[in-house]
């Protein structure tokens, strides 16, 4: 999970970049790669037995996934970079998840949808569980 986290911030990085340099054909595979990968990290979810968290990231994952298509249709470099450091405030939670004994797992599950809901919920629209699509993040 974490190495999936690290590969999409790495291809919003990448695509970044290529935004900065006008560099169409990077930017598209970049953000293609990172598409794919966020399909990945959507597909492990299991809404049926997830709870919160599942709806949580479900939620989450949508909201990268119109902020990746904006920021490639708007050219804006700084609209991904944004999304960077939300990728990574939700990994660390899943890094101090993977560094907890199994049992503490359990115990400490609610760390992940806390840190994935409130990266959530400081985006516009997403109090009303719809993703705007305009520059503001």
């Amino acid at each position: 999970m974490i190495v999936l986290f690290d590969t999409l911030a790495g291809d919003l990085r990448r695509a970044s970049a290529a935004l900065r340099k006008n560099d169409i054909e990077t930017r598209c595979k970049e953000l293609n790669h990172a598409a794919l990968v966020l399909s990945q990290l959507e597909s492990w979810i299991d809404l049926k037995n997830g709870g919160d968290s599942a709806e949580t990231l479900t939620r989450f994952y949508a909201y990268l996934r119109a902020k990746m298509m904006e920021a490639g249709t708007t050219k804006s470099a700084s609209l991904l970079e944004t999304q960077i450091e939300m990728i990574l405030h939700v990994r660390s939670a899943w890094q101090l998840l993977d560094a907890l004994p199994p049992p503490a797992v359990e115990e400490t599950g609610a760390v992940l949808t806390k840190q994935a809901s409130s990266v959530y919920a400081a985006a516009p629209g997403a109090e009303s569980g719809r993703v705007s699509f305009s520059q503001d993040v």
